[in-house]
């Protein structure tokens, strides 16, 4: 779909292809076709999100990765160009899109009482992408943070089955703070919510549009 000047394909889960002047992939997982990408973004190192099988369907030797650094050991035997390892905070350029991180980590999802899923400090990434001079945030996996409120993008892509990240209550709150032109659900479908939760998210955000792909 057509959002903006951007092409996007949401394949599953959390994983889409965008395509402008370059063509991105976010945590391929449950890849379906061949493909080349340019860049690749991977947030962190659960399965769902660094699938090396999924990855080597979409990686080539011109392939930038940019990923957490928890993904590191399990990259090394990949044949790309680069491998760029980013903590929260950090900027780097392919080309002409330019690739910023910031955190992603719950604040009220637990495996067990004190014990997050994705803890505070454990450089879990989201990802601001601008190419062709749209803005795009994906935010990886993370429930509403207060680092939300300072960013500032065209399109938001936010999970929303709840479990491991944002319910569909909670995404809509987060994109309110963020307050984008367009709004994309994610993180459904495949290990846990539905194409209900994205439902949900779309009626109840109010102030931007809604896409579900």
């Amino acid at each position: 779909m057509k959002l903006l000047n951007l092409d996007f394909t949401r394949i599953a889960h959390d994983t889409f292809k965008i395509k402008g002047s370059r063509k991105i992939y976010t945590d391929p997982f449950k890849v379906t076709a061949r493909d080349e990408a340019d860049i690749v973004l991977i947030s962190h190192e659960h399965f769902d999100h660094l699938s090396i099988e999924d990855l080597e369907k979409v990686v080539f030797p011109g392939t930038t990765i940019v990923a957490s650094p928890l993904c590191r050991d399990a990259l090394k035997g990949l044949k790309v160009k680069e491998t760029r390892f980013l903590d929260p905070g950090g900027k780097v350029s392919v080309g002409k899109v330019q690739i910023e991180t910031v955190p992603a980590y719950n604040i009220n999802k637990f495996r067990e009482p004190g014990h997050a899923f994705h803890p505070l400090g454990e450089k879990r990434l989201g990802f601001i992408i601008t190419m062709d001079g749209t803005r795009v945030y994906f935010a990886g996996d993370t429930d509403f943070i207060p680092e939300m409120h300072d960013i500032a993008v065209d399109i938001a892509m936010l999970p929303v089955s709840g479990t491991y990240v944002m319910t569909p209550e909670e995404a809509a709150e987060a994109a309110l703070a963020i307050h984008p032109k367009i709004a994309v659900p994610m993180h459904y479908g495949a290990i846990v919510g539905s194409n209900a939760d994205a439902q949900k998210f779309k009626d109840l955000v109010k102030h931007c549009q809604v896409e579900i792909l």
